[in-house]
């Protein structure tokens, strides 16, 4: 007998189909499927905390220059000249918080010729040695082999369509930018590692070590502050793009890999239908579109330059996507680093008070670790917010009670291969979004 016609049989009897064995063993099999499939996404918790705030209170910043060892590092800015009020704000903010003790080289990119006043302005700004460089033109501008005529029409289109920033071409070639030749510029390459600094953000911590220094003594190679969802309608294909190449290089799914994953709940073979809906992957798995939000990021040079991710580049360029939709560099790089760095190489800097936009971060002070009698520590801020237990910040003015205004889902979920603190609402929201 057909199972069909077993079916139509059982919708005849009154309370048939919740009185046929069939059917039970049909639906526990389904479930217990669900279950085995899920389990392959787990993120185990780790025996120890694999990424720990590098000091967990002030340090007594060294004399200027420092005396003590330094890497080959530089921060680096991307601005117009018209960014100049904005651009010199963030200066003097890292300047305030970080870099009057360091002096780590600034090195600002603009794809024209820099203004007098924007270079008066930004030198006036900072104590630390300053370099005002130019992005190449052919990597501002759509690639050799792209239908300029039908990229033009598809931003306009993204722009009427709400898409945000996608109306913009600069935004494009931006994006386009910071994902692929950033790297490789001539003005960068003497650097391995590079701390990216945008125009009007603000730090609020003072940071009295040197993070270079301590992402190579930990042998890191990403850093950040914020992590968010990304915009649902900027990058519909880019996930598929990722894990499409990530499967054809062989490459195993790490446990970063699977942080970012949000298992099917759907049953075999029905799940693989959902691979023709966005931010799925060929069995319909779904990205869960967490990324680590780039306009603060310190990483190592070195790590973006190698082999794997500049091949992963060159696949995406070619796919059009950063002008035929408008994938953002810090979900490329997000992708990147959870599918080719260790979790024990990916670093929050969670002492570091950082706002960008509306968004921010804002470690609590250390109790008793401030350094009140510091003078060095006087001259930069002498006055911080309250001290709260479990603080890990350094004479931050923001209040340490909110320690940020944006959801924690995506931070938790990113950091969940490195610590065993999981909160039972991310859980719980897995199930939601």
């Amino acid at each position: 007998m057909s199972v069909l016609h077993r079916l139509q049989r059982l919708r005849r009897r009154r309370g048939g189909w919740l009185q046929s064995p069939f059917l039970w063993v049909i639906g526990v099999a389904c479930l217990l499927e669900i279950a085995f499939h899920a389990s392959h996404y787990r993120v185990p918790i780790p025996p120890r905390e694999l990424d720990t705030p590098f000091y967990e209170s002030c340090q007594e910043p060294p004399t200027t220059p420092p005396e003590s060892p330094r890497e080959n590092a530089a921060i680096v800015m991307l601005a117009r000249n018209q960014e100049a009020e904005k651009a010199a704000r963030s200066v003097r903010s890292i300047e305030q918080r970080f870099n009057r003790w360091f002096r780590y080289p600034i090195v600002f990119l603009n794809d024209e010729p820099w203004s007098d006043d924007f270079i008066t302005l930004l030198n006036a700004s900072t104590s630390a040695p300053t370099y005002f460089e130019y992005v190449p033109k052919e990597e501002w501008t759509f690639p050799s082999w792209m239908d300029k005529d039908a990229a033009q029409a598809s931003i306009k289109d993204q722009g009427d369509r709400g898409i945000l920033y996608a109306g913009k071409e600069t935004y494009h070639h931006m994006c386009r930018f910071f994902s692929g030749s950033f790297y490789n510029i001539e003005a960068l390459k003497k650097y391995k590692w590079y701390w990216r600094l945008e125009p009007d953000v603000e730090f609020s911590c003072s940071i009295t070590y040197d993070p270079f220094v301590e992402m190579a003594r930990h042998k890191k190679v990403y850093g950040f502050t914020i992590s968010l969802w990304e915009e649902q309608k900027t990058c519909p294909s880019l996930f598929r793009e990722v894990s499409d190449w990530k499967e054809a290089q062989g490459i195993p799914s790490s446990t970063m890999w699977k942080a970012g994953i949000d298992a099917s709940w759907a049953p075999w073979p029905f799940r693989s239908l959902l691979s023709w809906f966005s931010h799925r992957d060929r069995a319909g798995d779904r990205w869960n579109l967490c990324h680590y939000w780039s306009n603060f990021e310190i990483a190592d040079l070195d790590f973006f330059r190698g082999e794997k991710y500049q091949n992963l580049y060159q696949h995406l360029e070619h796919t059009g996507g950063f002008y035929f939709e408008r994938w953002g560099d810090a979900a490329v790089h997000s992708l990147a680093v959870n599918m080719l760095a260790e979790p024990h190489e990916v670093h929050h800097f969670a002492d570091i008070g950082y706002r960008h936009d509306w968004y921010y971060q804002c470690p609590a002070n250390a109790p008793e670790g401030q350094l009140p009698e510091s003078q060095v520590l006087n001259d930069a801020q002498s006055t911080w917010a309250d001290e709260l237990p479990g603080g890990v910040g350094c004479r931050c003015d923001c209040d340490g009670r909110r320690n940020r205004n944006h959801a924690s889902y995506c931070i938790n979920k990113l950091k969940a291969p490195n610590t065993a603190h999981r909160p039972w609402s991310t859980w719980a929201l897995s199930f939601i979004f």
